[in-house]
């Protein structure tokens, strides 16, 4: 396959560049200014961008146990659909893999779908809290992540034995960091909104104090720890401190913490229910500075699909999440790139080189001679309402539906093959 005339975003280059670009047996074969083939594919892209493809490294699939909601195949089309070649599933099922057999369920019900999918695994038995689970078991199966995704560890002695396998297995640990007594069964942000809205609040300090524990046993372990769906300033300020030490602590922000405020639930919109809540603008200002300084490396979805009539319901009962691989691309690009907040090299940066380099994914992440092709095509000028007919995942929680969003994937090559090619007749 030859890719011609494409603006090819090399991310770690910093650089923007008209080039065509050679794929060879799945590989990035040649990148050059001018590449003449008659024995291969031609696909002209007309100066669309090319960018690696997207990783996330927080998604949902809700399998087993859940796929009224989502499952592997459903999860995978919304994924590439939204530019993603790879994606790290979180443990929320029922079983949850807290044993090898879960991780081997995931392999068998992937093993064809065009897209890198990665798997973590449960810290504790059940994502109780109480007991590890077989954590060598796990790694041998192929987890690159153990988290209690959902919970946070609370017991710390056992959270420090869970870090101290960890360090000697190289698994990555992510954390949920909410200390529940503090967050008191609250479902939106403490402060004016839910004053005003009449509903229980979730402190800033169920996540802060939860991240201070956290790091203080990376520091006495000398494990990774990935701080999830990063919410609030003060735990930027502690994950730079910690890489100011020198540990081996990274964190992630998602999409709609970088560009909503707890301001947009003043319609009790049960979409916008997630955990952590939306917080204030102050916040949503100090997330977007440590993404640009690089104290937050990764953005991620959190992935979460819920069945309609599971959130058309009082906000109180609604279950936290939305869904977002479809739309995250083109909502950063339209709220933060063209509005010139963040650059779209480093914005890709956070979703493509950082996220391979922390999930050790080796050629991957950029678009360099020798990687993988695995690539998206990007219409920077492509504008499109989101609706739920436009959706091809399962469930259709997403709160930016009705937005007009712009710089949508129209295409996502994987190793080499086209995964996902938009077909935009009849949409508006």
């Amino acid at each position: 396959m030859l890719i011609k005339n494409g603006n090819v975003v090399m991310v770690e280059d910093g650089k923007i560049s008209k080039m065509d670009v050679l794929i060879d047996k799945g590989i990035i074969a040649e990148i050059s200014p001018e590449i003449n083939r008659n024995d291969v594919e031609v696909i002209d892209i007309e100066e669309k961008f090319l960018i690696p493809g997207l990783i996330d490294m927080h998604v949902h699939f809700r399998d087993p146990g859940y796929t009224h909601k989502e499952d592997i195949h459903s999860g995978s089309k919304a994924a590439l659909a939204g530019g993603f070649t790879g994606v790290l599933m979180m443990p929320n099922t029922d079983p949850p893999p807290d044993n090898a057999t879960v991780v081997y369920y995931w392999k068998e019900k992937s093993k064809n779908i065009p897209l890198n999918i990665l798997f973590s695994g449960c810290i504790t038995k059940g994502r109780a809290g109480k007991e590890l689970s077989k954590l060598h078991e796990l790694k041998e199966a192929g987890v690159v992540a153990i988290t209690d995704d959902g919970n946070w560890v609370a017991n710390g002695a056992v959270f420090r034995h869970a870090m101290e396998y960890a360090a000697a297995l190289d698994l990555l640990v992510i954390t949920h960091a909410e200390e529940p007594t503090i967050a008191n069964r609250g479902v939106i942000n403490e402060g004016y909104w839910s004053t005003v809205l009449g509903l229980r609040g979730i402190p800033k300090a169920a996540e802060n104090v939860a991240i201070y524990r956290d790091i203080e046993i990376a520091k006495i372990t000398g494990a990774k720890l990935h701080v999830a769906h990063l919410s609030t300033a003060e735990g930027v300020r502690l994950v730079a401190a910690a890489k100011k030490l020198g540990l081996k602590v990274t964190a992630e922000v998602t999409p709609y913490h970088l560009v909503l405020t707890d301001e947009a639930l003043a319609g009790y919109d049960t979409n916008l229910k997630v955990n952590p809540p939306l917080r204030e603008a102050e916040e949503q200002k100090a997330l977007l500075k440590g993404l640009l300084e690089g104290v937050i490396d990764v953005i991620a979805t959190d992935h979460a699909p819920h069945a309609s009539y599971e959130k058309n319901v009082e906000f109180n009962d609604a279950p936290f999440g939305m869904e977002g691989l479809e739309t995250a691309f083109p909502v950063l690009y339209t709220e933060l790139v063209l509005t010139k907040k963040i650059t779209l090299e480093k914005l890709l940066l956070k979703m493509t080189v950082n996220p391979a380099k922390i999930l050790q994914l080796p050629k991957q992440g950029d678009i360099k001679k020798g990687n993988y092709a695995n690539l998206t095509i990007i219409d920077p000028k492509l504008t499109l309402k989101v609706s739920e007919e436009l959706l091809v995942g399962k469930s259709k929680n997403n709160p930016f539906l009705g937005k007009t969003l712009t710089g949508w994937p129209v295409m996502t090559i994987y190793q080499g093959i086209v995964a996902y090619q938009r077909l935009l007749k009849g949409v508006q």
